[in-house]
């Protein structure tokens, strides 16, 4: 029997539910969106047409601004910063408060956008929008310890990627103007922002001195990263980007978190767990890699390998992918998958010139997933999806073999010494996250030091983390002030405690990571 959409996430009914909870963020004619700046919803910008990567259909049109307009929303957005770091800080967590809970209210709703919106799973765009609630109301409820005597910097600029707009992008905006911060943020260009302009639509009802903003990096990124109003810029985004970004910044003196990509190793040497070492593979595959978390390269001591390659083949090949929405018949759940689509066809189509080159460059493949016409619609666009695929004896004149993917690719290093093993690990000069699985977890312990990681793994994955968490990266991986917990609250204020971070005249850490 053919699939069907199921009616509980069919994206017209999830676009009325919309209108219904946040009609401000539509043009008047309806159909169109709208950005928030100068504390209302306007200017309809010049329209860019947005597609779904679930099935390749068109979901709206992205208000794009140019630069004069942007202009606008930065000078309005800095002149609401005095007033509100006059507010008092109870009465800052009052209306946080009211934007969580009427955020919560709208959970389901969110969550079922980024579906359409990014292609997540059903599961994992729930868990985004949760992880943002929950982690704010940590913040809501230790804000007075960390915050002490700390004073906000003013108006904070937010750049970042589109696959966490929630957990990432949401969650640093409510806590930058928890605070005492205004707050501008620039909708990701491929993805999120209808359930963005929701979320941030619930946060000015609630008097939360927020602007949200579309348009191309080339009109915007001035404005929004040197303009001499923005006092703080927080991006999340590639490395090259980053760089200079981070060289600009530095010259202008100005506050700055900027996280950027690397490639993050998981060694594996003297090791027997391979059951345990399955577990993490399939979880590893979250949101078909696209995370800067995510573990892309495999450095494995060659003796191990036949075990490996059996591991990682029998966990591989029973991953699903597919249409994320499809259901059998219209009152079943929606569908357990490994992960749906990459971002879009273009990144889809670079996935596949990256693993062509490194075949081309003498890389040998030892897995191409095939995608499974049951998880999909008759006819329906697969432009964006991509199968799981691995290589080994990755050569370094592969452009991957410095790169990371951003997509389902692994590729897999074999060493015959620790020191090969390490080098291995520490190829892009510095990651965010990085494991070591041993036997011997006293020996990787002490190996992990050796790792230019921010976070390593004992015989588990590292994640970003939440809350109490410190997050940030070494070497390339990460430029400025390192965020979590206490260290984001520091991060976007002013005080007489040094800033900790990873900056070009020095790299100060905390104790505890």
């Amino acid at each position: 029997m053919a699939k069907l959409i199921s009616p509980q996430v069919e994206f017209n009914f999830l676009l009325q539910q919309t209108k219904s909870v946040t009609p401000e963020i539509f043009a008047p004619d309806g159909h169109g969106f709208l950005n928030l700046m100068e504390g209302r919803w306007q200017e309809p910008g010049k329209p860019r047409e947005f597609i779904s990567p679930i099935d390749g259909t068109q979901l709206g049109w992205l208000p794009m601004l140019d630069h004069a307009t942007a202009l606008r929303a930065v000078t309005a957005a800095k002149k609401e910063a005095a007033d509100w770091a006059r507010v008092d800080l109870d009465e800052r967590k009052r209306r946080v408060q009211d934007c969580l809970g009427q955020l919560r209210d709208n959970v389901e709703l969110i969550g079922k956008l980024l579906m359409w919106e990014i292609g997540k799973t059903y599961k994992l765009g729930f868990t985004d929008i949760d992880r943002a609630i929950e982690g704010v109301q940590w913040y809501v409820d230790n804000i007075e310890g960390m915050l002490g005597s700390r004073k906000p910097l003013g108006l904070v600029s937010n750049i970042a990627s589109w696959n966490y707009p929630m957990s990432v992008l949401l969650h640093a905006v409510l806590v930058q103007a928890l605070c005492g911060n205004s707050v501008i943020a620039k909708t990701p260009t491929d993805g999120g922002f209808i359930s963005l302009s929701l979320t941030f639509a619930i946060a000015r009802r609630c008097g939360l001195p927020v602007t949200l903003v579309s348009g191309s990096g080339g009109e915007l990124s001035d404005v929004l990263v040197k303009n001499e109003a923005v006092d703080c810029l927080s991006f999340v985004g590639g490395r090259y980007n980053g760089r200079n970004i981070a060289d600009a910044l530095s010259q202008e003196h100005k506050r700055y978190m900027l996280e950027m990509e690397g490639v993050n190793t998981y060694g594996i040497w003297n090791f027997s767990d391979w059951d345990g070492l399955s577990d993490q593979l399939k979880k590893g595959y979250d949101y078909g890699k696209q995370r800067c978390t995510a573990y892309v390269r495999f450095v494995v001591e060659r003796r191990l390998f036949p075990q490996f390659v059996e591991t990682y083949w029998n966990t591989i090949k029973g991953l699903k992918v597919g249409n994320p929405t499809l259901v059998d018949s219209a009152d079943d759940k929606l569908p357990d998958l490994a992960f749906g689509p990459v971002i879009n066809r273009a990144q889809a189509e670079d996935l596949d010139r990256l693993y062509a080159d490194a075949l081309k460059t003498g890389a040998t493949p030892i897995y191409e997933g095939k995608l499974d016409d049951s998880l999909f619609l008759p006819g329906q666009d697969r432009s964006a999806y991509r199968a799981p695929r691995a290589l080994v004896n990755l050569p370094r004149q592969s452009e991957l073999y410095f790169k990371e993917p951003f997509g389902p690719i692994d590729s897999i290093v074999l060493v015959d010494r620790v020191e090969e093993l390490v080098g291995e690990m520490n190829i892009s000069n510095g990651a965010l996250v990085g494991a070591l699985a041993s036997d011997d977890e006293k020996w990787a312990a002490r190996t992990a030091k050796e790792v230019r990681a921010f976070k390593m793994g004992i015989n588990k994955l590292r994640s970003r983390g939440d809350r109490e968490e410190v997050f940030g990266g070494l070497g390339e991986s990460w430029k400025g002030a390192f965020v979590g917990g206490a260290l984001l609250v520091e991060a976007v204020t002013e005080g007489e405690k040094p800033i900790l971070g990873n900056f070009n005249e020095s790299t100060l850490l905390p104790e505890k990571i």
